[in-house]
């Protein structure tokens, strides 16, 4: 064989070489564009109330921590705690505590997101624990149906009787306030996305002005 067609011969098995390699990196690892924009992730995201009884896999979960940790915070003082709740038991105590929260009782998770007083600010800011707790469970959601779950948020932050039995099935110190109990699960359901665009809640500079 001659020089020649050696070197052709291996300048195509490594064309093939070449080919196969892209050809696994394509089906591995898709391209950003095959992902949803967070802007799409914002405006598909519903609340889903019905959930199959398929587990949440742990990795998922730690995700939506993840992100729900990631959110701002007056100070970055972070002043927030999550309960993950599992136990079918817990979780029917749960949706029979709280009128919003029925739910609860056939989802797989739950996630309880709460404020931890020890770490809130004090003073006339000693209430901005809530807005921080509130843009934490808004990181959740949005993560949430980003992973291809469902959640829904369920309030009951600050009705006094619904906070003190959360705290009694949970069992929390006093200085761990539930602001919302978040149920969570693979859908059973495909709420239609609500268009909530409405120009004219919208004002420039001073009220009234648009």
């Amino acid at each position: 064989m001659n020089t020649s067609k050696v070197l052709n011969l291996l300048l195509a098995i490594v064309l093939v070489i070449l080919c196969i390699k892209i050809a696994f990196d394509t089906n591995e690892s898709p391209s950003p564009s095959d992902s949803p924009s967070i802007l799409d992730v914002i405006a598909t995201r519903t609340s889903v109330r019905a959930y199959q009884q398929q587990a949440v896999e742990e990795e998922k979960v730690e995700q939506l921590l993840r992100a729900a940790m990631a959110a701002p915070s007056a100070v970055n003082k972070q002043p927030w705690a999550f309960i993950v709740v599992r136990e079918k038991e817990t979780l029917e105590k749960l949706a029979a505590t709280l009128p919003y929260a029925k739910m609860t009782a056939e989802a797989p998770l739950a996630i309880v997101v709460c404020g931890d007083l020890t770490k809130a600010l004090e003073g006339e800011a000693a209430d901005y624990w809530i807005q921080d707790a509130s843009a934490a469970t808004e990181n959740l959601l949005l993560a949430a149906h980003g992973l291809g779950l469902g959640a829904v948020w369920t309030g009951l932050y600050p009705i006094p009787d619904r906070v003190e039995s959360v705290q009694q099935i949970l069992r929390l110190p006093q200085y761990i306030v539930p602001l919302n109990v978040i149920p969570i699960g693979y859908p059973a359901e495909t709420p239609a996305i609500k268009d909530k665009w409405k120009p004219g809640n919208i004002h420039y500079e001073y009220w009234g002005e648009d």
